[in-house]
């Protein structure tokens, strides 16, 4: 159990290094620690405060191939408290020599709190333990050295020195005492002490006290009776079946005993047939006293650790004369026993996932087997010698390692099935089906299917079922399989599919790369079609034709047009699906449909409602994501209508008397009103989050989720989803703990692929004994500075496991972040688990429990199911809108693209993630759906640009201050209001302080031009384009005390009013024009390259900062030059984009702040504000610098009066200015 991960050569090499320095006792290294330690009682794990000392810590990190083995007594499973034993060891200590230590004979191991197996003397348990926790996903031997030592590690992997049972176990397997007995129903017979045994089918009484050789009476109990015996206190009376069936009185001597024996006696003589079932027991031989019940007919010894030898042994089991059904599955056998091949009244005989490479040729013998299952093991081959089981009818050969279907199967002519899934074919002889016309059913799934040849032309009119999923076809013909009625093929790579219409019943063919699909003849008898997600242009024709057409799934194709004499002829066509399409309509001929009762049709672009209301049996109608306008009503609704889902049609309006003639309607889902307040006001933070979690129809919710705004007392987020499918749990103890392992993690590493695997692994960890049966899916996103630059941009690091999915929203586009890890979504991870010999079901689940392959919880699937995570990193930029979180059936119903286009519009996070959950839903979700979406708000105040892009001007450029300034990281240096700004931007800015960082050298240094340090919130812009920069200004308006427009229902979040002044922090561009370039000193002054520039100017302004501690004060008028060329932001007629890029429609901002370029002609102030009427509406100077402002005016319009000539030749204003903001 302990052979998955990784190589033992590492380990064995930092074994041997030990040696030196050890203080090791004289037991070949081991030093033993024997201590009274307590358990947690809830975890069953050990105490961390009392495991060893400080000397036995020194001597573990002198070498990483030291380490520590916790040795638990046999009294561990139950009690609360055992004698445990510490042994300090290397990973080449064997275990016999732990043995010799300890005084014990054995040693044993259990995994995950299941199973127990007695180690060979030859194994070494400390490298047993490293290797399982590099299989787990650890890499460093150092950490791999710390979580070995660590107690809680007990529920996943612990040492026992004696080989514990549980009572229930016991009871089950065996129950004997000696009792007083009675035989026979009459009182003739005197009670007598016996020894009494309850093992298989019968109940064993000795005929002499003690005795456990002599004479020994059988009684067969299946189909008897166990009664209670009322006249005596705690005695039952035990019967068997038949005629002459016997009867002995049993009296125990207490209440317990008496309880124990009616519950195992009841259920033996409940089953009809003699089946003693001895499955998951840990044995390594049957019981003695089992040999004594002649009468079992079926024995399950599944999941134990059978050995071949010994008195109970696999070698004996041809002592049951009656033997019919032996299960002997997930035993290691690795070869079978030659003796089981001499028990030849076998009809039943399961040898799977038992590591066979090869069966013997005596399985010839066994002439009455019709079942043999060899599923999960390396086999190539089979024996010619199987060719005589001519009553075989059933052969399971999957997930072995076969690369051609076996010659003998031709031989086996009973069979009908042809069970190869999960081989390693790659080619297909359909002509070896020609030779097994007794095979009906073909199983071929998951294997690495090429291509499909056919030696001649012969038709097969054997085969009735087909499945080939999951493999690697292009191209597919099977028309000469004229007796075909099913056939799968999803999931594969096909472009063309050509099959034989004659019997045809059903046809699944999703995801696949499909432009033509022929059948031929017409399929008569289809029912099903469903073939979605491919590239189909339009409906087949021959699927028109198939009169008795029931389910018809075209969803996700290519479609734009559906002719109205297609449906017309389908009359039995219950549901239709043509979601995800590209239609307009939906013909009138849908009417003639009058057995339709599901009409799916939402994302396409339909704009008529289509022709639905009169259909007799109409239940469900979604036609939500489309671009309906109206709706045409009928006289009378049908009363089979459910459900009508016109969510997503943005032009849509119902009047109030439509709504009334739908309200009979159980399920109406329509959009609800904006909300202008709710969507307008923008959060000051950084970043702020919104959760939604629906139920659907199940009756618990088993999703839950982390979010932490403020993550270790830092400018940190931490965000996580968990989804437990049916479990609620363990999402529970993640979403509690999981935070509290990341910040111990980030503290011990920096590299964020280290520290983010290990969270998980050591989640995985701490669930316990929760996680040993039940499994969870989790998404982990963590926002924080980067690590090399802690006051620089911040980055989003994420890791998933499962089906939990994480995406990001940049420039309105979805980057997905995470990786599914399912059987279906990534096959790397399929193949892993097929060579592990993990038995993938029909439903593509992992021994049937799950479709992930990496999962937090699910122990007993090791090492099929590991807790390893994706971890994926990415800075965040001023163009990252939102984080969108969800769990598996939010992603199954909803692209990433339909998501991000539906919310992204929604400044408010909560109403944005409840709108994808209802979105999902109404796509047919009804499972537990759970989103989280995080609205980003990185803007400039997290810049670490020194200058922003801007060149510091000289005394050529502008009026030079008077007091020198020191320029704001996050304000803008020189810049031109935006001409887009709005209201909402205004708020959003709010709160972003200025820092000033740089020293006042800084402006000199702008006058030499060189490289800039760019964050990754800035990379270098092309020409062009504006850049935003936030800043501050206080301007007048005509707004009211309050800060309202006449529209306005609340004060905007950030604006500060005192009479008709407001003051607000803005955000203004950091460049004018087409030019983003640095321009270097003089330029200003009528240079070529400023001439150069486009003649028609633009209105700019020149301000310059006095006082950076206290106020800031305009020091320069306007100067109107000519109309400003509109920018490519300012042709925007639908909307506005925002600081983290999304688009906020015009009718929804305020408008407080005018596009310049509209308004060129207005001169009662330096910006594109509403003109100013009052006398007191303007810009405020305080009283000590306003001599100080009238002198600098002055020498500015001296200065504007020389160089005026100079700029009227130019016609190119300057690029950049000082800002007095």
């Amino acid at each position: 159990m302990g052979e998955a991960g990784a190589e033992p050569g590492p380990m064995e090499a930092a074994g041997a290094g030990s040696a030196r320095g050890s203080r090791a006792g004289s037991r070949g290294g081991i030093r033993v620690l024997k201590r009274n330690m307590k358990r947690n009682g809830s975890r069953n794990c050990l105490n961390r405060r009392s495991r060893f000392g400080s000397r036995e810590r020194d001597w573990l990190k002198e070498d990483v191939g030291r380490g520590c083995v916790y040795i638990y007594g046999a009294d561990s499973a139950t009690s609360t408290s055992s004698d445990l034993h510490l042994v300090l060891c290397k990973v080449d200590t064997l275990a016999s020599e732990i043995c010799d230590g300890e005084g014990r004979e054995n040693l044993y191991l259990q995994l995950h709190g299941d199973l127990v197996r007695r180690l060979e003397p030859t194994e070494k348990p400390l490298q047993i333990v490293y290797e399982y926790l590099a299989g787990l996903g650890f890499e460093d031997l150092v950490r791999i050295q710390e979580e070995a030592a660590n107690s809680d590690l007990s529920c996943m992997i612990r040492f026992y020195n004696e080989k514990p049972c549980q009572v229930e176990q016991l009871d089950r397997i065996l129950l004997s005492g000696v009792y007083n007995v009675r035989k026979g129903k009459t009182q003739l017979h005197k009670w007598a002490e016996r020894l009494v045994i309850l093992c298989g089918t019968c109940l064993i009484v000795s005929s002499v006290k003690d005795c456990h050789t002599g004479k020994m009476h059988i009684l067969p109990l299946v189909g008897g009776k166990v009664e209670e015996v009322k006249r005596r206190q705690h005695s039952l009376a035990f019967s068997s079946a038949g005629a002459q069936a016997q009867t002995y009185h049993v009296c125990f001597e207490t209440l317990s005993e008496y309880q124990r024996w009616h519950r195992q006696a009841s259920t033996v003589v409940s089953q009809r047939l003699s089946t003693v079932d001895l499955s998951c027991y840990s044995l390594e031989e049957v019981p003695e006293h089992l040999f004594y019940s002649q009468d079992i007919t079926y024995l399950n010894l599944r999941h134990n650790f059978m050995r071949l030898d010994g008195s109970g042994g696999l070698d004996s089991l041809c002592r049951f004369s009656q033997l019919k059904g032996l299960n002997l599955s997930h035993n290691m056998l690795g070869e079978l026993p030659l003796l089981l091949c001499e028990i030849s009244t076998l009809t039943e005989l399961n040898i799977s996932c038992n590591g066979l490479h090869h069966l013997p040729s005596q399985m010839g013998n066994l002439f009455n087997l019709q079942t043999l299952c060899l599923d999960g093991n390396f086999l190539t081959s089979l024996p010619e010698e199987l060719g005589n089981l001519q009553q075989l009818c059933s052969l399971g050969l999957s997930f072995n390692n076969f690369s051609e279907v076996p010659v003998v199967c031709e031989k086996l002519t009973a069979l009908d099935k042809l069970a190869m899934a999960g081989n390693q074919l790659e080619t297909l002889n359909l002509g070896v089906l020609n030779r097994m016309s007794h095979i009906r059913y073909v199983d071929l799934r998951l294997n690495h299917l090429r291509r499909l040849s056919v030696d001649s032309l012969e038709g097969n009119k054997s085969v009735t079922h087909m499945d080939l999923r999951d493999n690697q076809l292009t191209d597919l013909d099977l028309s000469f399989l004229g007796c075909l009625e099913q056939l799968h093929c999803e999931r594969n790579q096909l472009r063309e599919l050509t099959l034989s219409g004659f019997s045809l019943r059903a046809l699944y063919a999703n995801t696949n790369c499909l432009m033509t699909v022929n059948v031929y003849p017409v399929p008569s008898l289809l029912t099903c079609l469903e073939i979605s997600r491919n590239q189909l242009l339009c409906i087949p024709d021959w699927a028109c034709e198939a009169k008795k057409l029931e389910v018809l799934d075209m969803s996700y194709n290519l479609l734009t047009e559906l002719p109205s004499s297609k449906l017309s002829k389908l009359d039995q066509l219950e549901e239709l699906n043509l979601s995800g399409n590209k239609l307009k309509t939906i013909p009138t001929t849908i009417a003639n449909c009058k057995q339709l009762h599901t009409l799916i049709a939402h994302s396409n672009e339909i704009s008529i409602f289509p022709a639905i209301l009169h259909l007799p049996r109409i239940q469900f109608v979604d036609l939500s994501c489309n671009e309906l306008t109206e709706i045409m009503i009928p006289e009378v609704l049908p009363a089979t209508l459910q459900e009508l889902d016109l969510t997503g049609n943005t032009n849509l309006v119902l009047e109030h008397k439509t709504l009334d003639i739908f309200s009979h309607i159980s399920t109406l889902k329509i959009d609800a009103k904006p909300s202008l307040t709710a969507d307008s006001a923008l959060s000051s933070t950084l970043w702020n989050h919104g959760l939604a979690e629906m139920a659907g129809q199940r009756n618990k919710l088993c999703v839950s989720a982390l979010a932490l705004g403020s993550f270790s007392d830092s400018v940190e987020a931490v965000y996580g989803m968990f989804d437990g499918d049916k479990n609620e749990e363990l999402p529970r103890l993640l979403q509690c703990t999981m935070a509290d392992v990341l910040l111990e993690e980030v503290q011990q590493s920096n590299m964020d692929s280290v520290f983010m695997s290990n969270t998980f692994l050591v989640s995985h960890r701490k669930l316990g004994m929760a996680g040993q049966k039940l499994g969870s899916s989790a998404v982990l996103c963590y926002i924080r500075h980067d690590a090399t630059d802690l006051a620089g941009s911040f980055t989003l690091t994420l890791a998933n496991v499962g089906t939990c999915q994480a995406i990001l929203c940049r420039s309105g586009k979805p980057l997905p972040l995470s990786k599914v890890f399912s059987l279906e979504q990534c096959p790397e991870e399929a193949r892993r688990v097929k060579a592990q010999k993990a038995i993938i079901t029909e439903d593509n689940k992992v021994n049937g429990v799950t479709c992930c392959t990496r999962m937090l919880g699910c122990t007993y699937l090791h090492p099929w199911i590991l807790p390893k995570p994706h971890v994926y990193s990415i800075p965040l930029t001023v163009e990252d809108e939102m984080l969108l979180l969800g769990n598996k059936a939010l992603w199954e119903h909803l692209s990433y693209t339909e998501a991000v286009t539906a919310v992204r519009h929604l400044h408010d996070p909560l109403a944005a993630a409840k709108k994808v959950c209802t979105l999902a839903q109404s796509y047919g979700c009804q499972d537990n759906v759970g989103a989280m979406v995080v609205c980003l708000n990185i803007g400039e105040d997290s810049c670490t640009c020194e200058v922003h892009g801007l060149t510091l001007p000289g005394t050529g450029g502008v009026i030079s201050t008077a007091k020198s300034a020191t320029p704001s990281s996050s304000s803008g240096i020189a810049s031109e209001f935006s001409s887009e700004l709005s209201a909402s931007e205004v708020s959003s800015e709010v709160g972003s302080t200025a820092s000033d960082e740089h020293s006042g050298a800084g402006l000199d240094a702008g006058l030499v031009p060189r490289l800039e340090r760019r964050c990754s919130l800035h990379p270098m812009p092309p020409s062009s384009i504006f850049q935003r920069q936030p800043s501050c200004a206080t301007f007048s308006s005509n707004q009211s005390d309050n800060g309202l427009d006449s529209d306005d229902e609340q004060p905007v979040e950030g604006v500060m009013t005192n009479g008709s002044k407001v003051e607000v922090e803005v955000d203004i561009h950091c460049c004018q024009g087409k030019s983003l370039e640095p321009v270097p000193p003089g330029a200003e002054e009528g240079s070529p390259a400023a001439g150069s520039e486009d003649d028609s100017g633009g209105l700019f302004f020149r301000i310059w900062r006095q006082n950076s501690m206290n106020s800031n004060i305009l020091l320069a008028g306007t100067k109107e030059r000519c109309e400003l060329q509109k920018s490519p932001s300012t042709c925007c007629l639908y909307g506005k984009k925002l600081s983290n890029g999304s688009i906020v429609p015009l009718e929804e901002s305020l408008n407080l702040i005018e596009v310049a370029t509209e308004v060129p002609k207005k001169k009662t102030g330096y910006f594109a504000a509403p003109t100013q009427l009052e006398p007191e509406d303007r810009f405020v100077v305080p009283p000590d610098l306003e001599e100080e402002v009238k002198e600098q005016i002055k020498q500015h319009h001296e200065s504007g009066a020389e160089q005026e000539p100079s700029e009227n030749a130019a016609m190119a204003p300057p690029d950049e200015f000082d800002t007095a903001l």
